[in-house]
């Protein structure tokens, strides 16, 4: 059976990240895609689990023998996501999702056209603003480059399948896994996982 493909997005700040972790850690067969980046880690960050950290030149390198499913440049760093690491995981039969900004979803839309893509949105400005500057991840004035870019990312959720807007974590997880839920119960999904049943009902067999 081939897993779904999930790709998530949101501005910076908005929770996107706590709720994948918490979808993760309460939804089986299940994984996130981990990204690579040029970016320096922050305090706490593994490399491997949360992203694969690498140098620009490999990075580009990367690039030219096209092994990036997307990549982008986002606030002087680049980032990319691994497209043998994903078909991998999918035809092993695992749903993945990408937490990827908005011009990687469109970019990953156009291969994988049955992807499920998930906007996230804060419920104001003055929210995402809070939580940017109480997370003491950014200094203030990557914030505001952060916030500056907010508006033009959020724009993009008219590209997406689905929109949560993420002002109550428990209300924004249940609205998250159930879009989950659903698409595991689509005729496609069940058709893959349960074809023998289908067929011994259909047969009027009984089943041993």
């Amino acid at each position: 059976m081939t897993g779904s493909l999930f790709i998530i997005t949101a501005a910076s700040g908005t929770g996107k990240t706590s709720l994948v972790k918490q979808l993760l850690a309460t939804t089986n067969d299940l994984t996130v895609s981990v990204s690579h980046t040029t970016r320096t880690p922050r305090p706490g960050e593994i490399d491997g689990h949360h992203y694969h950290f690498t140098d620009v030149e490999k990075f580009v390198t990367a690039i030219g023998e096209n092994k990036f499913l997307e990549h982008a440049e986002v606030f002087g760093n680049y980032y990319g996501t691994s497209e043998q690491s994903v078909r991998t995981q999918l035809e092993a039969g695992v749903d993945v999702i990408l937490e990827i900004d908005w011009q990687g979803a469109l970019q990953v839309k156009k291969i994988f056209t049955d992807a499920i893509m998930i906007f996230i949105l804060p419920p104001s400005i003055a929210t995402l603003r809070q939580r940017l500057s109480t997370r003491g991840q950014d200094t203030m004035e990557v914030i505001e480059q952060r916030l500056a870019g907010a508006v033009t990312e959020m724009a993009q959720y008219v590209h997406f399948d689905f929109v949560i807007i993420n002002d109550n974590f428990e209300v924004a997880l249940t609205e998250l896994k159930a879009i989950i839920v659903a698409d595991r119960q689509t005729l496609k999904r069940q058709q893959q996982r349960y074809h023998r049943t289908i067929s011994n009902l259909l047969s009027n067999k009984v089943e041993e």
